[in-house]
């Protein structure tokens, strides 16, 4: 299926420079791009690739300049990220089909009702009392457990274990080998050096549009829930605590690690590798750079790095003064010599 640089831009309400019937039929990276492929330009460290790529047609931001000829067709967008991502969800609607029914050898107990749409694939399990939603996509060796409800749309993909009691949103998206609801990491210790573990009675409640990365583990909370709001999105391989609250449409990237009880605000931005204490709160639209350690409070607004963790601005000035560490050592040292 081939679509003209015309049609395009009448979907993401942009401005066509050059040839209106240029046609693609497939997408690709500006750096890789060849004949009837449409690309994209939105980080400026891409730019050279716009005058050598192959590309038929290239998204530019409004506001693009070109410094030489270009021989791509541009469609001129305010957010030309956006706008790809806008365009693939529809070709993704187009042509993805989604399954529905019962595949056989799976596990639907007695008693649950299988609405309209919903799909459950092999050797999948749906315990005693599970509640799903209309179109609930269920793929094969997924676990859902007793008492669990997921809301219309949502889709849990193979090999995702969802503990007893827990509650997922509607539109949710949760990848392979994500675990929500094992117990929170509660232990007392005893007088003789040993733990005793702390019953761990609570749940996870997920609200909507939260999609959850591959082998991310959420835990259930001691008491009352772990919670992650509406539009939280969370990549792979992240660790959410017991009785952590994660506020709307915050995202967090791989390997960010949230203690138990820490309350993360909305709209936060928390980069790769983050670790943040338990029983603290990260304050709405906080935006924490990659493998900072946050063991205090933080305000609303603030943008972070390093461990411990220190406004942006300042990380940056350290670490110029770092580099000069050899330099000022030799001074001293040169220094003391001429006092001796």
């Amino acid at each position: 299926m081939e679509f003209s640089a015309e049609s395009i831009a009448a979907l993401i309400k942009g401005k066509v420079e050059g040839d209106p019937q240029a046609a693609v039929y497939t997408f690709a990276k500006i750096e890789e791009g060849h004949p009837g492929a449409l690309s994209f330009l939105a980080n400026p460290k891409y730019t050279h690739f716009i005058y050598e790529t192959k590309s038929t047609i290239v998204l530019v931001s409004n506001d693009f300049v070109a410094e030489r000829p270009i021989t791509a067709t541009l469609i001129r967008v305010q957010d030309p990220y956006e706008a790809i991502a806008h365009l693939l969800e529809i070709v993704k609607q187009a042509t993805t089909q989604l399954p529905t029914g019962v595949e056989q050898p799976s596990f639907v107990a007695e008693g649950v009702d299988l609405p309209q749409g919903v799909y459950v694939g092999a050797f999948a399990y749906i315990g005693r009392g599970a509640k799903l939603g209309k179109d609930v996509k269920i793929y094969p060796q997924a676990y859902v457990g007793e008492g669990v409800e997921i809301g219309e749309g949502t889709i849990i993909n193979p090999g995702v274990k969802i503990y007893h009691g827990c509650k997922i949103g509607k539109r949710c998206i949760i990848h392979s080998g994500a675990v929500i609801g094992a117990d929170g990491f509660g232990f007392a210790p005893d007088a003789d050096g040993t733990y005793s573990k702390i019953p761990q009675m609570g749940i996870v409640e997920i609200g909507d549009d939260v999609e959850i990365g591959a082998n991310t583990t959420i835990d259930r909370a001691m008491m009352g829930a772990t919670r992650l709001a509406n539009g939280v999105k969370l990549d792979n391989l992240i660790q959410i605590a017991h009785n952590v609250q994660v506020g709307r449409n915050t995202a967090m990237a791989a390997q960010a690690g949230i203690a138990g009880s820490a309350k993360i605000g909305d709209n936060c931005m928390i980069g790769g590798q983050v670790g943040v204490s338990g029983h603290i709160t990260i304050g709405n639209r906080a935006q924490i750079g990659a493998q900072a350690g946050i063991p205090n409070s933080v305000k609303e607004g603030v943008r972070l790095l390093g461990t411990p963790a220190v406004p942006a601005l300042d990380f940056a000035k350290q670490c110029a003064l770092m580099k000069r560490l050899p330099d000022l050592f030799n001074r001293v040292e040169s220094l003391e010599k001429q006092k001796k």
